[in-house]
């Protein structure tokens, strides 16, 4: 026989789908979004409101260091000059209260003069631009004016006094020199023609030199242009305020809103330990996701959704039977797990029923087991009735179709569920055990699932939540195909990773996923932090880590239907043809 089935495989990661895929994930946090354009928008219109009455008047001076020939190419102004240092000069207290001065502005308004000034140098020149921002254009010109004056007035007064200190040191030094050179001058004329005389001239020629060069440097220091700088731009008072307006304001706003909104989402993207995407379970689990529920299923309602309002959940489970139905691994044994991670098992309830039900839509014998032996609920919420025992349960002293006995788990009973346009279904309903690893690990729960051996047969098993209790992986070996249902708002990526190394570790496969969105009235996160994991050795009910008992549901009383109570064509008769008994193999 030629195998035409492929198994279901993980999607293989390409960078383009990667980046699309993180992109919808940062759409997810549209409040941090919308909190980071909001705070833009605010943004802009405080800087519009702040800008809307303010004026700036530049003024640009050209600064030259002192020289005596300005036409001397080899002297370069930016090795005597340092520009970093002028402008710190430019915006020291120094220049601010000449201005003051000038301006007539008082010490309470010194400060707010100081502020609205800023000096910047174009970068490769030697030009100071003199900024000066006012709530006034005059006024803002003005003061840009004053403030550049002060400026060019100071560094002159500090040229000159260079030169003056610079020449009287020249001249204390030059004065003691002269007196001497007087002196000898005299004592040569009284000296008579001689070797003597002629030492006493070689000195005064030495000292005439040593005068005549202080003289030089004098004369050279006084002969200097001091010129501090010239004013190339005056300032003229502006006809346009400096802000860029409301409406640019709440566009630049918005922009940058926009940016950091997306910065804090992909922040909170990164540190969210929780699988945002159905990538993101399917490279966690390793496997395909089946099916994404739809947003209306709404808690408390039926479990089977064949015949509701909206088709769309009824095609949702149809369209994951299907998947299922074309993967070999299923194919081949036709047992299926469904489990969730941890928390509430109500919605892999469902998954399980409109499964079975789907299913059996396709003309399969269905039997649905329910192996959550601590909190049965499926009887009571399903359309059952009573159908006949497996051959196996039945013994010598209990006649067919009799009420079950006290027995341990499964029983005996077998129920069979109506599941409308799509057939019916036969149903092991759950019971508290006392035991529950020794239940589902019992002779008869493996005949139970021996049941897909019998062709055209198919078995559903829902157990608890895996990483709750270890009741699911005492089944994966005998139900090897596993379907995790779950919340991807409510599980963790480490959570699913560990799934798939437990059910590997038991021989088992993950089939896939089916995600659903959280419950009406359910708490995101909730159910993350279930009781914990169940040894084969604990009872029913008693958690690893505390030891105490977890509060276990009354049992719930089945009705059976007595034999003398059959209604001829009430369907039972047609539905026992579906019934999956040992015997039929």
């Amino acid at each position: 026989m030629i195998e035409t089935n492929r198994p279901a495989a993980a999607p293989v990661d390409d960078e383009p789908d990667l980046l699309r895929d993180q992109f919808r994930q940062l759409l997810r946090y549209r409040r941090l979004i919308g909190a980071g354009i909001g705070i833009g928008l605010l943004g802009g219109v405080y800087l519009g409101i702040s800008t809307a009455d303010t004026y700036v008047a530049t003024a640009d001076v050209v600064l030259r260091a002192p020289t005596d020939d300005p036409f001397n190419p080899s002297l370069a102004p930016d090795k005597a000059i340092n520009i970093g240092s002028e402008r710190q000069v430019a915006l020291s207290s120094s220049i601010a209260n000449e201005a003051a001065k000038k301006l007539g502005v008082g010490a309470s308004g010194f400060a707010a003069l100081r502020s609205g000034l800023q000096v910047t140098n174009p970068p490769q020149t030697m030009v100071l631009r003199f900024t000066y921002t006012a709530d006034s254009a005059k006024e803002a010109a003005k003061r840009a004016n004053t403030m550049t004056e002060a400026y060019l007035l100071k560094r002159q007064e500090a040229l000159d006094a260079t030169r003056d200190k610079m020449v009287k040191g020249y001249k204390e030094q030059r004065d003691p020199i002269a007196k001497q050179l007087d002196e000898l001058s005299k004592e040569i004329a009284r000296m008579p023609a001689g070797a003597g005389r002629d030492a006493a001239s070689s000195s005064k020629t030495d000292l005439q030199s040593e005068v005549g060069g202080y003289n030089t440097k004098i004369t050279k220091l006084e002969a200097l242009d001091m010129t501090p700088g010239r004013v190339t731009s005056a300032a003229t008072a502006p006809t346009a305020t400096d802000g860029p307006g409301i409406i640019m304001s709440l566009a630049l706003g918005a922009a940058v809103g926009l940016a950091l909104g997306l910065l804090a989402a992909w922040v909170r993207l990164v540190f969210d330990p929780a699988p945002r995407s159905e990538g993101d379970v399917a490279r966690a689990l390793r496997a395909p996701v089946l099916g994404y529920l739809p947003r209306d299923r709404t808690g408390g309602g039926p479990l089977l959704a064949a015949g509701e309002a909206d088709p769309r959940l009824a095609e949702e489970y149809r369209s994951v039977a299907f998947r299922l139905a074309y993967d070999a691994r299923f194919a081949d044994r036709r047992r299926l797990l469904v489990v969730a991670p941890r928390g509430s098992s109500e919605t892999a309830a469902a998954v399980a029923v409109n499964l079975a039900a789907s299913f059996a839509e396709t003309g399969k014998d269905v039997l649905l087991i329910e192996a959550d032996l601590r909190t049965p609920v499926l009887a009571s919420q399903l359309p059952t009735d009573a159908g006949g025992r497996p051959r196996w349960s039945q013994t010598s002293g209990t006649p067919a179709g009799g009420r079950h006995s006290d027995t341990e788990w499964p029983d005996g009973r077998q129920l069979v569920v109506d599941a409308g346009e799509s057939g019916s279904f036969d149903l092991i309903p759950g019971e508290q055990a006392r035991n529950v690893p020794r239940s589902l690990t019992s002779a008869r729960a493996t005949r139970l699932i021996s049941e897909a051996d019998s062709p055209n047969s198919t078995v559903v098993v829902l157990a608890p939540p895996v990483l709750s209790y270890a009741d699911a992986l005492a089944l994966v070996d005998r139900v090897d195909g596993v379907l995790v249902v779950c919340d991807p708002r409510a599980v963790h990526r480490t959570d699913l990773s560990r799934i798939r190394e437990l059910i590997s570790g038991a021989g088992g496969t993950v089939l896939g996923s089916v995600l659903h969105a959280p419950l009406p009235g359910e708490k995101r996160g909730k159910g993350k932090g279930g009781p914990a994991p169940v040894g084969p050795g604990a009872g029913p009910g008693t958690g690893a880590k505390s030891g105490k008992p977890v509060p276990q549901p009354q049992p719930i009383p089945y009705e059976v239907a007595e034999p003398e109570q059959h209604i001829p064509g009430d369907g039972t008769d047609t539905v026992a043809l579906r019934t999956v008994r040992m015997g039929r193999r």
